[in-house]
């Protein structure tokens, strides 16, 4: 029962989480080729039981206590597992006996069943929901997510889009890019185009942290990773980077170096901006070219114009 809950951790898409896993490993409708729990064992199409909703509750409440009793917050209880959560035919009343513990409940799903009425129906019930949108054509979706051969983009899609507009939670999107797979600027203008119509509160640019399922795949540079950000943010309002580093985004500490890590972990900082950043700190251009030299940030170009990114592998995993 252990295994079931694990955390609180800090994520900041969640603040303090506190993690579900309600399925076992690796049960999913996907094969993602960077999946960083591995391979996909057990390829699932159809819903069924995994456990008991009422071993799910005991689990998860007696890691809140146990959090409480420390001190620790929990704004978020999160599934989060190490396959798909939605396969989960218990979900919705998992959901329900959560609701006594008074936390927000946020499901991470790989929007694979969202073409499915009692799947939206499901999510629905959540106060927080993230869908992954990896690809949106079938070239690209197929070599990155390697679905199950009973799914169909189309309907996938539509059901994402179904969901969209009646969840009355806040939905988000992420978008995992892989080198080569599914990080060229058409495929990404693609899932800009799509987004748009989703009218999401965030969404997220990932990269592969840990080691993936497949030897080979790589995070695209972070070059890439800003072009990826520049077109995304023409079509949804809010968008964010999720590149390894779960600090202080956006929180100014009196430490000019500790404030840019933390910037461009989330955004990738207009040349201009940094310049503004480091005036109002009264620091120097040193401070940056530190930072560069010592690996820590990258100078970009996307349309003329110089960005600056956090180096990818410098400051730990992404948390959920």
């Amino acid at each position: 029962m252990n295994k079931i809950a694990f955390g609180p951790i800090p994520s900041r898409r969640l603040g303090r989480s506190l993690g579900i896993n309600n399925i076992p490993p690796k049960t999913c409708t996907y094969s993602c080729v960077y999946c960083q729990v591995g391979r996909t064992t057990a390829m699932a199409l159809e819903r069924r039981a995994f456990f008991a909703p009422e071993d799910i509750f005991e689990a998860v409440k007696a890691k809140v206590e146990a959090a409480r009793r420390h001190g620790e917050g929990v704004d978020y209880l999160t599934f989060v597992p190490d396959g798909e959560p939605t396969l989960d035919v218990n979900l919705a009343r998992e959901v329900e006996l959560l609701r006594p513990l008074g936390v927000k409940v946020a499901v991470i799903t790989n929007s694979s069943l969202l073409w499915r009425d009692d799947v939206r129906a499901d999510l629905a019930r959540a106060d927080w929901v993230s869908v992954k949108v990896d690809a949106a054509d079938e070239e690209a979706w197929r070599r990155v997510n390697r679905p199950h051969g009973g799914l169909r983009l189309a309907a996938v899609l539509d059901g994402i889009s179904a969901f969209a507009k009646t969840f009355e939670g806040t939905l988000v999107t992420e978008t995992m890019l892989a080198r080569d797979v599914n990080d060229g600027a058409e495929q990404l203008r693609k899932v800009a185009a799509f987004l748009a119509g989703l009218n999401p509160s965030a969404a997220y640019l990932s990269i592969p942290t840990r080691p993936p399922a497949e030897e080979g795949v790589e995070a695209p540079d972070e070059e890439v990773v800003n072009a990826a950000f520049q077109i995304l943010a023409k079509a949804v309002p809010r968008v964010e980077c999720l590149i390894g580093y779960e600090g202080d985004a956006f929180a100014f500490t009196g430490n000019v170096e500790d404030d840019i890590l933390s910037i461009t972990a989330v955004h990738p900082m207009r040349e201009e901006a940094v310049a503004d950043l480091l005036a109002r700190a009264g620091a120097s251009r040193a401070a940056v070219d530190k930072l560069v030299a010592d690996g820590m940030l990258a100078e970009v170009e996307f349309d003329g114009k110089k960005f600056y990114v956090r180096k990818f592998g410098t400051g730990g995993n992404r948390g959920n």
